[in-house]
C-alpha cells in the first residue's frame, strides 16, 4: 500500500503513459490498504478489470491465512476477504469472548495450520508468552480486526496502534483511511499524543498530493473528513516524510 500511495501522490498521468493492458492480477500485502487506495489501484492500474489479491499473513504463519480467491468471489475495497482453507480465525475481546459483527478486537487463530512456527531459537519460553499466553489455546497475532455482516475480515493494524481517546478505542488505520479519502491527501500516518483531559489525542502526519493549494486546504480542516472530529486532533502537513525500508 505504501508504494501504491506513492503512485497516487505523483498523479494519474504517470501510469496513463504506459500500456497496462497485459496486467491480469494485482496484489497488495504488508499493511491494511485504505479503501480509497484500493479503488484507485483497481481503477487506474488495473483498469477496473484486474482482481486485487489483498492478503493477510505474517512471517510467523509461514504463508497466507486470509485471502480472496480471484475469479471465485467478489472482493471489497480494503478487506482481506475470507480465511484460507483449514484456517479458523476469531476476533476476541480482552476478556476472551468473541466480538460481534463489525466490532473490533484481537485477531487470533483457533487451530494449528501446516505453516505455524514451532519456536524461536533459544527463546522458547518467550515464544510461548508472546503468542499463546494472552488467550490460552489460541495463536495471538497481535493484529486488530473485525468481521462484517458477510463474514469478510477487515484488518485494523497492530493492537498496540489502537488509541484510547476519552474511553473511545480508535484504530489508527481507520483514521488514516478517512484522511486519505480527502482529495488533497496522498498519504497519512496517525499516532497518539498525551492529552491532559482526554488521555490521548490524535496526531496526523499528512503528505499532500502534488499541486495542492495548502492555503485552501487549511480553510477546510482535514479532521472534518473523519468521525473523530470531536476529539483532540493535530495535523502536520508536508510534501513528504522520511521513511525506513519497511515504510
Amino acid at each position: 500500500p505504501t508504494a501504491i500511495r506513492a503512485f497516487m501522490k505523483w498523479g494519474d498521468h504517470h501510469p496513463a503513459r504506459h500500456d497496462l493492458s497485459r496486467l491480469r492480477l494485482l496484489g497488495t500485502v504488508g499493511e491494511p490498504i485504505n479503501p480509497e487506495v484500493w479503488i484507485w489501484y483497481h481503477k487506474i492500474i488495473g483498469g477496473e478489470r484486474c482482481p486485487i489479491v489483498d492478503t493477510w499473513w505474517q512471517t510467523e504463519t509461514g504463508g497466507i491465512l486470509i485471502t480472496p480467491l480471484p475469479g471465485c468471489m467478489t472482493t471489497k475495497p480494503g478487506s482481506a476477504s475470507l480465511p484460507f482453507f483449514g484456517v479458523e480465525p476469531a476476533i476476541l475481546r480482552p476478556d476472551g469472548s468473541e466480538c460481534g459483527v463489525n466490532e473490533g478486537g484481537s485477531l487470533v487463530i483457533k487451530k494449528p495450520w501446516p505453516g505455524i512456527m514451532r519456536t524461536v531459537y533459544g527463546q522458547h519460553q518467550k515464544f510461548k508468552e508472546t503468542y499463546f499466553t494472552q488467550f490460552p489455546g489460541n495463536y495471538v497475532t497481535g493484529d486488530g480486526a473485525r468481521i462484517d455482516e458477510d463474514g469478510s475480515y477487515w484488518l485494523m493494524g497492530r493492537i498496540d496502534d489502537v488509541l484510547n481517546v476519552s474511553g473511545h478505542r480508535i484504530g489508527t488505520a481507520e483514521v488514516e483511511s478517512a484522511l486519505v479519502s480527502h482529495p488533497a491527501v496522498a498519504e497519512a500516518a496517525v499516532v497518539g499524543y498525551p492529552h491532559d483531559i482526554k488521555g490521548q489525542g490524535i496526531q496526523a502526519y499528512v503528505v499532500l498530493k502534488a499541486n495542492v493549494n495548502v492555503g485552501a486546504l487549511l480553510a477546510a480542516p482535514l479532521h472534518n473528513t473523519q468521525k473523530s472530529r470531536h476529539f483532540p486532533f493535530l495535523t502536520l502537513l508536508s510534501r513528504d516524510y522520511v521513511r525506513q525500508k519497511s515504510s
